[in-house]
């Protein structure tokens, strides 16, 4: 465990939603699921010792706003969508850091393939 992120984590995983994001006017216009991975290093004992909500991460809350990022105003680059989903991670007080990884199934590749993802890992200063 270090200072940087210890043991304790929150996941919430395949959040998925429709957004418009993308280099091509297609992407633009017909939309696409995006779908998020999250990973938070909080310190749970004392929420846990507690029972008191406002010590952790509303995880359901935490949902609500990666969702209205991803159906938000398009970007060209799901390296943006990343580092907006990962800014707003860090917003919640108990988060120290924070790992969002976004995944683009339906990308306009050529090529047969499963995913496209991107990960950014952030913390708190």
């Amino acid at each position: 465990m270090s200072d940087q992120h210890p043991g304790d984590r929150i996941e919430l995983r395949g959040l998925s939603a429709v957004g418009y994001h993308g280099v091509f006017d297609h992407e633009r216009r017909d939309g696409q699921t995006f779908v998020v991975d999250i990973v938070l290093s909080v310190d749970l004992e004392p929420a846990a010792t507690s029972g008191d909500l406002s010590r952790t991460v509303h995880y359901g809350e935490l949902a609500e706003q990666v969702h209205a990022i991803i159906t938000g105003d398009p970007v060209d680059l799901i390296e943006t969508l990343a580092l907006r989903i990962v800014s707003v991670c860090l917003g919640h007080e108990p988060v120290r850091w924070a790992s969002v990884t976004v995944h683009k199934p339906e990308a306009p590749i050529e090529v047969a393939f499963t995913d496209v993802t991107v990960t950014m890992e952030r913390s708190k200063l």
